[in-house]
């Protein structure tokens, strides 16, 4: 039996279990990597919901077709593997390497203090996505906000030790 998770780790989602392969055990994986294939690195891994997590370790893995499958220690059959479908998949923070310069895991900015030029607060960042053009701060303080992660242009600092992003930014969008 896998251990659980101790309380106070650092984990960040980096996927979901999202069905099985075969019948050895092996599962499916929707990785939110980038590339998909990263997740494979990240073990073991914390496998299901905040009430349940137990750790895994990654036995094997691959990339299959244009998803992520793996087999986890002590999961041997399709039905143990059938259990985990539409669980998370986390892997501890210091499992990643460090960031380039000027480069940010998502999960470092998130509860970051964003302020403007002038210093007015704009709230926090409570999650971000990605679009086409650029990835998007989703900011909550006295409403919601969204403001363009573009670098230089209206991101103009990224403090991680001090906790805040100073963005050129009008606060009234």
């Amino acid at each position: 039996m896998s251990p659980t998770v101790q309380s106070g780790e650092r984990a960040i989602v980096v996927g979901r279990i999202s069905g099985v392969f075969g019948v050895r055990g092996w599962v499916r994986v929707f990785s939110y990597t980038d590339p998909p294939a990263n997740i494979l690195r990240y073990g073991p891994w914390q496998v299901g919901e905040d009430s349940g997590m137990r750790c895994y370790d990654i036995t094997d893995g691959a990339v299959h077709g244009r998803g992520v499958v793996a087999h986890l220690a002590g999961v041997d059959d399709r039905d143990a593997a059938r259990l985990l479908i539409g669980s998370t998949v986390r892997a501890r923070r210091d499992r990643f390497g460090p960031a380039g310069a000027g480069e940010y895991y998502w999960s470092d900015l998130v509860g970051l203090e964003v302020v403007n030029l002038a210093g007015a607060g704009m709230g926090r960042v409570q999650e971000m996505f990605a679009t086409g053009a650029n990835d998007v701060l989703v900011l909550q303080g006295d409403r919601r906000r969204l403001v363009p992660f573009v670098p230089d242009t209206i991101i103009r600092a990224v403090d991680l030790d001090a906790g805040r992003i100073t963005v050129d930014w009008d606060p009234e969008f």
